[in-house]
Parts: C-alpha cells; sequence; structure tokens
C-alpha cells in the first residue's frame, strides 16, 4: 500500500516535530515510512535549501525563491519520493508543493496559475494523498521560531506576508476539503498529534 502525506502550515506551527512522531506511529503498525522534508531530502536539495534559507540572501527575488523551491522538489520527487512510493511504501513529508503556493503565490503575489504550471512540471503531477495543515495565528508561529533558535531568511517576512501565507492555506484547504485536514496547532503537542493520527488512520485501509 503506498501512501503520501504531507504535512503543512505556517512557520512555527510544528510540522517537523510532528511529522517524526507520525513516522514513528507508522511505523510501530510495520508500515515502510520514509520520513522526509523540503526544502532537502536529497544531497542536491539540501545544497539548494542552504541558499534558501540563508539568511544573507535577503535581496532574493520571489521568481527565484520559487525555482529554487522548484527544483529542490523536481530532485526530491524523483529520487527519493516517487521510488518509495512506486515500491508500496509511505511518505511522510514535512512541507510539499503547497508551501510554495502558500509562500511565492499568496505571501510574495506571484501568478498562482504559472506557479501551478511549473509545480506541475516539477513534480510530474503527484498530488499527496492527504495534507495536514497545522493551524496557528502567525504572531504565535513566529514567537515559536525566534525562541527555538531555528529562525532563517524565511521567517524575517513581516507579518503581513505572514498572514497571507496563512490566509492562503486556509483557502487552499477549502477548495480540495476531501485531501486537506486542518488541525488546531494552538493545541498541546499530544492533542495536535492524535488529530494528526485519527486524520490518517482515516485513510489506513
Amino acid at each position: 500500500m503506498s501512501l503520501f502525506i504531507t504535512l503543512e502550515g505556517p512557520d512555527g506551527s510544528g510540522k517537523s516535530s510532528q511529522a517524526k512522531l507520525l513516522a514513528d506511529y507508522l511505523r510501530d503498525k510495520n508500515l515502510d515510512i520514509l520520513l522526509t522534508r523540503e526544502p532537502g531530502g536529497t544531497a542536491i536539495s539540501d545544497q539548494i535549501r542552504s541558499v534558501l534559507t540563508n539568511l544573507e540572501n535577503t535581496s532574493m527575488d520571489g521568481r527565484t525563491e520559487f525555482l529554487l523551491f522548484s527544483a529542490s522538489r523536481a530532485q526530491h520527487v524523483r529520487e527519493v519520493i516517487q521510488p518509495h512510493l512506486e515500491n508500496g511504501g509511505v511518505v511522510v513529508s514535512d512541507r510539499f508543493f503547497d508551501s510554495s503556493i502558500a509562500y511565492q503565490g499568496y505571501g510574495q503575489k506571484l501568478e498562482l496559475a504559472m506557479l501551478r504550471e511549473i509545480t506541475l512540471f516539477a513534480t510530474g503531477g503527484l498530488v499527496p494523498d492527504l495534507t495536514l495543515l497545522l493551524d496557528l495565528p502567525c504572531d504565535v508561529g513566529l514567537d515559536r521560531r525566534k525562541n527555538d533558535g531555528s529562525w532563517n531568511r524565511l521567517d524575517a517576512y513581516d507579518l503581513e506576508f505572514h498572514s497571507r501565507v496563512r490566509d492562503g492555506y486556509l483557502e487552499l484547504a477549502a477548495e480540495e476539503p476531501s485531501r486537506w485536514v486542518i488541525v488546531d496547532a494552538l493545541a498541546s503537542p499530544e492533542v495536535v498529534q492524535n488529530q494528526i493520527r485519527h486524520a490518517v488512520d482515516e485513510r489506513l485501509p
């Protein structure tokens, strides 16, 4: 059985921690789990990640940003995600293409139709089976990022930008309710994980 699960949400929503907990939970069910992240997931993609997150690259244009994410994603899909799914495994990814639509589309105000075309090319049409949106107010998420020492260039945009990103996520979820499940990321980590497990269990045979 193959299943592609992605975790999305504003910065500081706890995606990385929750993705690890979910992967462990699914491994206990004797499923073949690949836990990965974006940008990254391969040696080439990780090199692109270092450029994208570097605080020195403040002059990066939104189009450059999107194309770098897409290049990283293209390698990630073909080298790691697609082979695992083709072998009947389960992939849990901390972010996928919805992040680019939310951040560069809604946040950077780039043309959504163009971004979707490039995304289709980069991914070969691969779409997650289930996307979990860990939603919380932007100011809360950014405060979390500052306090945990993981602040990077993408966090450093102003609050208005991050608000557009959050609104974009909620709009994407409303457009595809069969794929998206919204999780209240203000809840305790244990409650958030229980909500995630419930949503995933419903998709398992």
